[in-house]
């Protein structure tokens, strides 16, 4: 039986200092990219389903396709800018932490070297390296600050010093992501007056997609991604409706 997803799998190995292990060679080393692609495929879920949970409720009180139109536009613009906003302060807060982390390392590395170069010699050999080797390779590694500094890094702290992700490609790309997913069910309204059919449909389609594509993340199924995306964007949109409806009738 396949262990529960968060668990310590057969492959992992421990992290240096207890810290996380890594379950395949292609997860050693933060990529710049995940970042941005994170945003991309979590933004666009957000989109559609936040601005379908708007149109759907202001089309439950208003049959005024002009209204839902300028309902949908304004829920797509604030949320994407919300998203954008919130996605490069959250990434270059991270990164300014741990460029101060690295600063930090790179001090101690030239003002105690010696001690510096003995301590990466017992990290190395903690994570079984013979120790005769792991002397030599921390002293090849403190021939350079920067070399040094990698080491250093990536076995104290799990940093990749040059992959701290990029907040400004992010916050773009949540912000495109995010606008196409809200785009969605506005586009039937701006095509026809009558459009709540359409929306539905149109939004169930858009829903079981990017559900199943955000399992690329997961260890879940891509059925039960799109299900569950559905069963969720279905719930906001029944619920806001419903609210619009009756307040309508107030």
């Amino acid at each position: 039986m396949s262990p529960p997803h968060g668990s310590e799998r057969d492959d992992e190995v421990p992290g240096p200092r207890g810290g996380p292990a890594h379950t395949h060679e292609s997860e050693h080393a933060r990529d710049p990219r995940s970042g941005v692609l994170r945003a991309a495929v979590f933004g666009a879920p957000d989109g559609l389903v936040s601005n379908l949970a708007l149109v759907m409720g202001v089309a439950g009180g208003s049959g005024d396709a002009s209204v839902v139109v300028l309902a949908g536009v304004a829920g797509l613009l604030a949320g994407a800018f919300s998203m954008a906003a919130g996605e490069y302060i959250s990434m270059q807060t991270q990164r300014e932490m741990l460029e101060r982390e690295l600063e930090v390392e790179r001090k101690h590395i030239e003002d105690h070297p010696e001690a510096e170069q003995r301590h990466l010699a017992e990290l190395l050999a903690e994570n079984g390296i013979d120790e005769e080797d792991a002397s030599r390779v921390a002293a090849q590694a403190h021939e350079r600050t920067d070399r040094a500094l990698e080491f250093h890094a990536q076995l104290e702290l799990g940093i990749q010093p040059s992959s701290l992700g990029a907040p400004g490609a992010a916050a773009l790309s949540s912000f495109g992501a995010f606008a196409l997913g809200a785009a969605v069910p506005l586009l039937p309204w701006l095509v026809t007056r009558d459009a709540l059919l359409a929306t539905m449909l149109v939004s169930g389609l858009a829903l079981l997609w990017v559900g199943a594509a955000a399992t690329r993340f997961t260890q879940r199924s891509a059925r039960y991604g799109a299900v569950r995306q559905l069963l969720v964007g279905a719930l906001s949109a029944a619920v806001t409706f419903g609210v619009g409806s009756l307040i309508s009738r107030l």
